[in-house]
């Protein structure tokens, strides 16, 4: 073994190996465990640590630095080249995704080690560095170096487990809901405008649960016919039209696929008034456990309804 350790760079190879074998694992949505275990040192390791090794093949010497060093230089310099490999790649067609920054990585893994390869290959054998097998505080160092060598360490650690924790903890991230108006073709455009009394208009009413648990909604539908006075919204009319009950489980935001709707609803209305108005969609979170009538006409208490909306959206109406 130690014969094999001293012609080969066991541990240029083992960063190598690591770096090929997360490929698969990663294409194929293989055990996100292990996943996770190869991609951090793949990430803030490996990079650094190639590029130590290709610019420093010899031992420590004037011309080498020790394990230490370049164990501290390897997170320093990965925290480094990898922002800076997804900064190049935000300017490329493929962006800043999974897959481009995974194979961007690995291409320069593979290169830097191959090239660092070679350059050991070319150190003398008596100068070539190899990772001991048996890992020791330098004797030589005093005790005021010991003692900085082992704090490092120790911050090393710290950082690492840290990292570690943060990205193992399960994260609530922002929470939000989707709440869209279509066309009755399913596009944001082709709304209705303009029309007659009791003419039947269609839209499409969309909801996208991102609160991270379960939510009943309820979509309020008004009728609001307002003015503006002096930058002040002054209601003259507001119709209670209709409401619609929804229950939605959290889903995920997956940027990385393309959109789809969670609940769509074709909703089909007629107005039997005449004038410009407001059709507001309220959406609410909370049950609202007042009982509207179509026919009363709620524009002492519209500042009240409106506040209690989580969501808003609205089209504006030409009824003749």
């Amino acid at each position: 073994m130690a014969r094999l350790h001293s012609l080969y760079p066991l541990d240029l190879l083992l960063c190598l190996l690591v770096s090929l074998l997360l490929v698969p694992l990663v294409f194929f949505n293989i055990e996100p465990m292990l996943r996770l275990i190869l991609g951090l040192p793949f990430l803030l390791f490996v990079p650094g640590y190639v590029l130590v090794f290709a610019l420093f093949p010899a031992r420590k010497t004037d011309r080498g630095i020790d394990t230490l060093e370049r164990v501290v230089l390897s997170f320093g310099l990965s925290i480094a080249v990898v922002p800076l490999i997804g900064l190049l790649l935000n300017y490329t067609p493929w962006g800043i995704r999974l897959e481009p920054v995974l194979l961007s990585v690995l291409f320069f893994i593979i290169g830097m080690g191959l090239y660092g390869m070679y350059r050991w290959r070319k150190t003398d054998v008596e100068e070539r560095f190899v990772l001991p097998l048996k890992l020791s505080l330098p004797r030589q160092e005093s005790r005021v170096d010991r003692a900085l060598t082992v704090i490092l360490i120790v911050a090393i650690l710290v950082v690492l487990v840290s990292l570690v924790y943060v990205i193992a903890l399960p994260r609530t991230g922002e929470t939000f809901t989707e709440f869209y108006l279509l066309g009755p073709q399913g596009n944001a455009e082709g709304y209705p405008r303009n029309l007659t009394t009791q003419q039947n208009a269609t839209v499409i009413i969309g909801i996208a649960n991102h609160e991270h648990h379960d939510v009943n909604y309820t979509i309020e539908i008004w009728l609001v016919n307002q003015t503006i006075v002096n930058n002040h919204t002054l209601y003259n009319q507001m119709w209670f039209l209709d409401m619609i009950p929804v229950n939605l489980p959290s889903q995920p935001v997956n940027t990385g696929e393309p959109w789809s709707p969670q609940w769509n609803h074709t909703y089909t209305f007629s107005i039997n008034r005449t004038g410009t108005f407001k059709l507001a969609f309220l959406l609410l979170t909370t049950p609202d456990t007042a009982r509207y009538q179509s026919d009363t006409n709620y524009r002492d208490v519209a500042n009240q309804i409106l506040a209690k909306a989580y969501r808003e959206t609205h089209l504006w109406l030409t009824i003749r």
